[in-house]
């Protein structure tokens, strides 16, 4: 007598399991990942000893020709994350700084340099043709982008950790000081980098969407990430500040979840409207 033959029924957990381990493995073997994860981790390094070197540099002014401000290299190692609080005449504390160059050229760009990697990583997929010949075989669309934004999600978190490492670095070979000023604290510190990995989560969604309607298109879809990217980056800052608590960290999670979803959603809908070529 035959035994039945059982085929296992497959589920929206199994599917999406299966399309994030490859991914996963794609990722880790690919080598932009490592070239991007390598330039958060070097980016500080250079900045502090280049900020180093030009310090106390005075430049004339191109437009009266006089003598500028001194270019000010950042004292505090901590200037790398974000603005140090300062304490106002009345001695409240604020977590806003003057707008200098450590407040633009922070921790922060790896928002920005996430873009190119899930832009990549996207569109090499429509490229190749691997993502029609996914979708025709296995994966459903929905399975597809919860992967790709957690996958791109990952890679924004290491880029972080990766900056954070890199500036700690910077910060000792330049014998920068690790003093906490204006009443900040490690507990802050640690609540600011939390809170920027859930907002990774806000910026990556954006870029997903925006990878998979460009297709295999990859300049278009860095160009279009990098400008919606620009106008949420500069609350950033404000959202994540260096004194940031634990408030900060469940705004930027509830926040990052409801984008996930949202765009997610959306992300999947341009999937199906629009054709895989």
């Amino acid at each position: 007598m035959e035994k039945a033959v059982n085929f296992e029924k497959s589920t929206f957990g199994k599917r999406a399991k299966s399309m994030l381990k490859v991914d996963c493995r794609r990722m880790f073997k690919s080598k932009l990942f490592y070239i991007i994860i390598a330039c958060a981790l070097v980016v500080p390094i250079v900045m502090a000893v280049m900020l180093t070197m030009v310090d106390g540099t005075v430049t004339n002014d191109p437009q009266t020709g006089l003598p500028g401000e001194p270019i000010e290299a950042p004292e505090y190692v901590w200037e790398f994350i974000g603005t140090l609080p300062t304490l106002s005449k009345a001695g409240d504390m604020s977590a806003m700084g003057g707008m200098d160059v450590m407040a633009m050229c922070n921790i922060n760009m790896a928002f920005m340099g996430v873009a190119v990697f899930v832009c990549l990583f996207v569109c090499d997929d429509f490229r190749s043709g691997y993502a029609k010949n996914l979708f025709t075989v296995r994966a459903q669309k929905a399975d597809y982008v919860i992967s790709k934004i957690v996958v791109g999600f990952v890679c924004g978190a290491l880029m972080l950790l990766a900056f954070y490492v890199g500036s700690m670095l910077g910060g000792a070979i330049c014998a920068m000081s690790f003093e906490l000023v204006g009443g900040l604290t490690i507990g802050n510190i640690v609540m600011c980098l939390v809170a920027k990995i859930f907002l990774m989560l806000v910026f990556v969604s954006i870029f997903v969407t925006i990878s998979v309607a460009a297709k295999q298109k990859s300049w278009l879809a860095i160009c279009g990430s990098l400008g919606g990217g620009m106008l949420l980056f500069m609350m950033v800052g404000m959202i994540t500040p260096l004194t940031s608590t634990l408030l900060n960290v469940l705004l930027c999670l509830a926040g990052g979840a409801m984008f996930a979803f949202g765009l997610g959603a959306v992300s999947n809908l341009i999937l199906k409207k629009t054709s895989l070529v």
